[in-house]
C-alpha cells in the first residue's frame, strides 16, 4: 500500500479574525473541565466536544487555538480530533444521514440503504452534498436491531427501510417534512 502524502508544511490555513474558542467556552472549560483531570490533556476531549457543539464543526484554526489553550502540541489535538469519528473536521450538512452498518443491519442489506442514498445526493459516506443540505455517514449501531435496516436522518429514525423509503425520508427531510417510515 502506497503512502498518500500531503504537502503540510506550505499548507494554508484559513484563518479568521474571530477566534473560535470563545470566552464562553473558555470559561466552561475552565471551571466544568480542567477541575476534573489532573492535566489539561486530560480536558482534550471534552474541550473539542465544548468547541465543537458551540462551532458545529472543527476548524483547523480552532484546533490550534484549543492546542494553544491547553498548552498542547497543534499536532497533538490533530491527530486527536483525526482519530475520533464523533468530531467533524469538514462541515456537516444541514441533515446528516447516519446509515446503521451494525450486524442486524447488514443481514438485512444496508449496503442498499447507502447505495440508495449515494444515488439520490450523489454523494459518498462522510461527504456532504455541494449545496450544504446533506453529508451521509454510516454508524455502528442506532439500536434498532429489531427493524432493521434503519437509518437516521437528522433526529428521525426510519426503520424497515427499502431504498424507496429511505429516498421519500430523504425528500421528506429536504421539503421540511419529518415523517418516519
Amino acid at each position: 500500500m502506497a503512502w498518500i502524502t500531503k504537502n503540510s508544511g506550505s499548507m494554508q490555513i484559513e484563518r479568521r479574525d474571530e477566534p473560535y474558542l470563545s470566552e464562553a467556552v473558555r470559561a466552561e472549560i475552565t471551571e466544568r473541565y480542567l477541575p476534573r483531570y489532573e492535566t489539561k490533556q486530560g480536558a482534550l476531549l471534552p474541550t473539542l466536544h465544548a468547541v465543537q457543539r458551540e462551532v458545529g464543526w472543527l476548524p483547523h484554526q480552532a484546533l490550534i487555538e484549543v492546542a494553544e489553550f491547553l498548552d498542547l502540541k497543534p499536532a497533538d489535538v490533530i491527530d486527536t480530533a483525526s482519530f475520533y469519528e464523533e468530531y467533524w473536521l469538514k462541515p456537516k450538512g444541514e441533515h446528516v444521514i447516519w446509515v446503521c452498518r451494525s450486524i442486524a443491519c447488514e443481514f438485512c442489506d444496508h449496503k442498499a440503504i447507502t447505495d440508495a442514498c449515494r444515488r439520490k445526493l450523489g454523494i459518498e459516506v462522510g461527504e456532504t452534498t455541494d449545496d450544504g443540505r446533506f453529508t451521509l455517514m454510516e454508524i455502528e449501531c442506532i439500536g434498532s436491531c429489531g427493524t432493521a435496516p434503519a437509518a437516521l436522518v437528522g433526529h428521525d429514525l426510519h426503520e424497515n427501510l427499502t431504498p424507496e423509503k429511505m429516498e421519500r425520508a430523504i425528500d421528506d427531510a429536504a421539503s421540511g417534512s419529518s415523517q418516519n417510515h
